[in-house]
């Protein structure tokens, strides 16, 4: 069975019922689901470790979801939730992305396309890729890119694909609604793109947050951000640099655990990944800070790209953080 799986075009793949599993329902899980139902997939299964945590609200906040959308259901295990699936999402943390396709490998179905989604090194990615494709069922594996925030996009986000299964994947693109270039079928070239663009993304937001904090101390952020105007006179500074300290409190510590795996990948290639590390460090003392949860209750519940509200309220945490460090 696992010989003719492997067999299967791209074509056949294509014309299949869908079936669709999400590991992982965090911000990008959520909202592919969404996107895909809108496309009209009518069997969409959510499964979280975080579901049975006692202080995780992921379980009711699903579960509103599966309410909300004919065809959306919760899952008690990753191997009830992939078992007949034809697309599996692993949509996971960047630390726990291998233990949770090692958890999947079981239940997976001939042909079923593992789709991984997270934001980890080339080599975390192959040695994912080496235990699904050893694995007895014939599913494939898939390399999957994403390349900018899901937010607005949606499943419209642009994708790079590669992998064994990645031509497979690309062909369901049009039905699925979804944007994506294959790139490969070697495992971590689309990751490598990836990677590489965090550090310069990823980067510009963690000197964003530097640079805005010590201006503002000075009180010299206007001329500060007209003098970056006049430099780059294509970006708007005055939104751009709200809207780059917003991502980093409200995804710090998501973009840690990336930056720690572009660092890995910097490091493979024998270079110091001095700025990769640094950049890990200021989205993790962002993070470790608590000042998402404070921006929320600042503005009543919501989250800002008010530069000003934003530093002002990063101020204040660490001027508490300060008082408690004594």
């Amino acid at each position: 069975m696992a010989s003719e799986a492997m067999n299967v075009t791209a074509s056949s793949v294509a014309a299949a019922p869908l079936s669709v599993a999400f590991i992982g329902v965090g911000e990008a899980g959520q909202t592919f689901a969404r996107g895909l139902h809108a496309e009209g997939v009518r069997d969409i299964r959510l499964y979280d470790i975080l579901f049975d945590a006692p202080q995780s609200s992921l379980r009711a906040t699903a579960s509103a979801m599966a309410n909300e959308l004919p065809g959306v259901r919760l899952c008690a295990s990753h191997a009830e939730a992939v078992r007949g699936a034809s697309l599996v999402f692993l949509a996971v943390t960047a630390a726990s992305s291998l233990d949770a396709a090692r958890a999947c490998i079981p239940a997976l179905g001939a042909g079923a396309l593992l789709l991984d989604i997270n934001s980890v090194s080339p080599q975390r990615k192959r040695e994912t890729a080496a235990l699904v494709e050893a694995g007895a069922s014939g599913a494939r594996y898939v390399d999957v890119a994403v390349m900018a925030a899901v937010a607005k996009p949606r499943h419209k986000v642009p994708l790079l694909i590669g992998g064994p299964g990645g031509e497979a994947f690309a062909a369901l693109l049009p039905r699925l609604g979804m944007q994506g270039e294959f790139v490969s079928a070697e495992v971590g070239e689309a990751s490598a793109v990836k990677m590489c663009r965090s550090i310069m993304i990823k980067g510009i937001e963690a000197l964003t947050v530097e640079c805005m904090l010590t201006a503002t101390h000075f009180g010299v952020q206007q001329r500060v951000l007209a003098s970056l105007t006049e430099t780059f006179p294509s970006l708007d500074w005055q939104h751009i640099s709200g809207y780059m300290i917003e991502r980093v409190v409200s995804h710090g510590r998501r973009r840690a655990e990336e930056m720690r795996e572009v660092a890995e990948t910097v490091r493979g290639t024998g270079l110091a990944p001095l700025m990769a590390t640094a950049t890990a460090e200021r989205q993790q003392w962002m993070a470790d800070l608590g000042a998402k949860e404070a921006v929320r209750a600042a503005n009543g519940g919501k989250s800002s790209e008010d530069r000003e509200l934003l530093v002002r309220v990063i101020r204040d945490c660490m001027t508490q953080s300060a008082a408690v460090g004594k």
